[in-house]
């Protein structure tokens, strides 16, 4: 049985611990309002976005824009989007699994069908780890990333698939619903499917100048970029709602294992206390 110094040291390690915990979901609470406010206010970009491509497309369904065009595909691009720091619950893990299943469906992981972009220290170093064909990287994003810092890799993925190197993009992140509830997706992002390009929007009874081919080399990495953007603001709060929820979760581990150390110390206690009176009776009684 453990001595009570034991458990005591026990109890005060416990304390010290649910004290971080707590003050890491404050912080994570503060990070999710903020990165919730950014995912939706990117929202009406995206939407105007895909409302401009929806129009040009819809009054140029013959446009031989590489973007819009399938090929044959003999090597796939996967953009995986992670985050630096760990202790946020499921939320690197999920994405991990998903990527590394279909890359195993469809490439039996063959590293030459495949490359990935990578975002985030964690999936970096896991992905790296098990001899993943990485062939980029970026890491140290801030917490409220600006189009800026992710442009260089965006436009890397943009300009391998126009250049032929990948005939495919898929992008693998986290999908933030609610607090309680975030989902894994996979969304193609190249080739535009022109399921999405259909003329049911209002600018489709606009007239664009010069041409809607001139517009649509101009605006489709745009709109494949701003899609990368948007994942990236939507994983943010994923990330933020999944740490705050472990947190949330490590705290109150902590103050059920205190209580049970608490019952256990007092215990002892108790029962040292009751040996000595014992000893004290016996001795006692001894003497007479």
């Amino acid at each position: 049985m453990a001595s009570l110094r034991d458990i005591k040291g026990r109890i005060n390690s416990t304390k010290k611990t649910s004290q971080i915990t707590k003050a890491m979901h404050m912080v994570s609470n503060s990070k999710l309002r903020r990165a919730e406010e950014n995912a939706k206010n990117f929202y009406p970009y995206m939407n105007k976005m895909q409302e401009a491509i929806t129009a040009i497309g819809g009054n140029s369904s013959d446009s031989n824009h590489p973007m819009l065009q399938s090929r044959p595909v003999k090597k796939t691009g996967y953009l995986v989007i992670t985050c630096d720091k760990g202790l946020a619950g499921p939320y690197n893990a999920n994405i991990l699994k998903s990527v590394t299943a279909k890359i195993k469906e469809r490439h039996n992981n063959n590293p030459a069908e495949y490359g990935i972009l990578v975002i985030g220290r964690v999936g970096r170093d896991f992905l790296r780890s098990r001899e993943y064909n990485v062939e980029g990287e970026i890491i140290g994003l801030s917490e409220q990333p600006s189009f800026k810092s992710i442009k260089d890799i965006s436009q890397k993925a943009v300009s391998r698939f126009e250049t032929g190197e990948y005939d495919e993009i898929y992008m693998h992140f986290s999908h933030f619903i609610s607090v309680l509830e975030q989902e894994v997706q996979e969304r193609k992002i190249l080739p535009i499917s022109k399921d999405e390009v259909s003329d049911e929007s209002s600018l489709s009874n606009y007239e664009f100048e010069p041409d809607q081919d001139a517009i649509l080399e101009v605006i489709l990495p745009q709109y494949a970029e701003s899609l990368i953007y948007g994942a990236i603001l939507d994983g943010k709060a994923s990330e933020h709602a999944s740490r705050m929820t472990a947190m949330k979760n490590a705290t109150d581990n902590a103050k059920e294992l205190i209580d049970d150390l608490s019952l256990q110390y007092n215990r002892a206690r108790q029962a040292a206390i009751t040996q000595q009176i014992t000893e004290i009776v016996g001795g006692a009684a001894a003497l007479e």
